[in-house]
């Protein structure tokens, strides 16, 4: 008989027993549940994400846009200032974004004649620190290292030893004439006059007047470049050269040399201030020099004869009777020179004029 017990020995009533199998069909309302697609999803990325933190209840953050319409609005105010200044002062733009800068590559050595004048460049006001600034001659080498001497090989009567020595003493004689620091300022250049036959009659007597009563036939400039120190001085201490020397065997087997080389002289006012005005005096020199041989010709030993000269100068003055090179400053600069229009860069075409300045007053295209 029962008692009230299951026959396991379990002590559930018939109603409890009744109700687990209810629930067991149901299913229990505290039961657990498998969760949804939707819900792992949520809980996968939730766990993936660093924890920002609660967002405000209905708070809403806006995308981030450029604030192109300020931005436009400075673009075009800054072009209207550069364009402003471009027509007010263009030579001071140039020189801000610095357009033709003087430390360009070196030119290689000038060896034969060139075809045509150097590139045309954007013009620079020069400076004390840069006065070849804006010129072709601002990558030209700087004194003699610019006046190209050859190989040197038997000639006439000289031995190759012989014609490399004479072509050194002929560009001393270009150094000693047209780059000597005392002879620029005005001084007696006794070095190259050392080196010049002293048995050339035409050329003693030229030597001797030119520096005491300067003429047209008699000026010293026609062979030395010299600036009058009370009105002129030069600007740094380059001067900058291109040019070089030709030889071939001339007249009684004599060493026939040719020099053909432009100088750069940046000069301004004597005694001037910091901001004065820079001019460059462009001189080009074409010398023929002869190297007789002493058992034909009277000479000198060590010296040579001169056969011609011929020069050209712009912004050096017209006047022969100074004796100086007179650049023009200021108000003295004039617009309308006479004379034909000369590039003093361009060594493309010989010198031309006869044996003195020709049409050396001539006006340059550039400077």
């Amino acid at each position: 008989m029962g008692t009230g017990t299951e026959p396991d020995g379990s002590s559930r009533s018939d109603e409890e027993w009744e109700r687990f199998l209810r629930e067991s069909v149901a299913g229990a309302a505290d039961s657990p549940k498998e969760p949804s697609a939707r819900a792992r999803d949520l809980t996968k990325r939730l766990r993936d994400e660093p924890d920002r933190g609660p967002d405000g209840w209905r708070s809403y953050t806006p995308p981030v846009r450029p604030k192109r319409r300020v931005v436009w609005y400075v673009v075009g105010l800054v072009a209207s200032l550069v364009l402003l200044m471009l027509a007010l002062m263009p030579g001071r733009i140039v020189d801000l974004f610095g357009a033709g800068k003087s430390d360009s590559a070196p030119l290689a050595a000038e060896t034969t004649r060139p075809t045509q004048g150097p590139p045309v460049e954007a013009a620079q006001r020069p400076t004390k620190e840069e006065p070849f600034r804006g010129s072709p001659a601002a990558t030209w080498a700087s004194g003699a290292a610019g006046i190209t001497v050859p190989e040197a090989h038997a000639v006439g009567w000289m031995g190759t030893a012989e014609v490399e020595r004479a072509l050194a003493s002929s560009r001393d004689f270009l150094v000693a004439s047209s780059l000597d620091r005392a002879v620029l300022r005005g001084e007696h250049p006794a070095k190259a006059i050392a080196l010049i036959n002293p048995h050339q009659k035409d050329v003693r007597e030229l030597l001797e007047t030119a520096f005491q009563t300067p003429n047209e036939k008699n000026d010293p400039l026609l062979l030395f470049s010299r600036f009058q120190p009370s009105r002129a001085q030069l600007v740094g201490d380059v001067v900058k050269t291109r040019g070089r020397l030709t030889y071939r065997e001339g007249e009684r087997g004599a060493l026939q040399v040719t020099a053909d080389v432009t100088f750069v002289y940046p000069v301004t006012r004597a005694n001037a201030g910091g901001d004065d005005e820079i001019v460059r005096t462009i001189v080009r020199r074409e010398l023929v020099l002869s190297w007789d041989d002493p058992a034909k010709v009277i000479t000198k030993p060590g010296t040579f004869s001169i056969i011609s000269y011929k020069y050209h100068v712009t912004n050096g003055g017209c006047d022969p009777s100074k004796g100086y090179l007179t650049p023009p400053f200021g108000k003295d600069r004039r617009s309308d020179e006479a004379g034909t229009k000369i590039d003093p860069y361009d060594r493309s075409a010989p010198v031309g004029g006869g044996d003195s300045t020709g049409d050396g007053c001539g006006k340059a295209t550039r400077s």
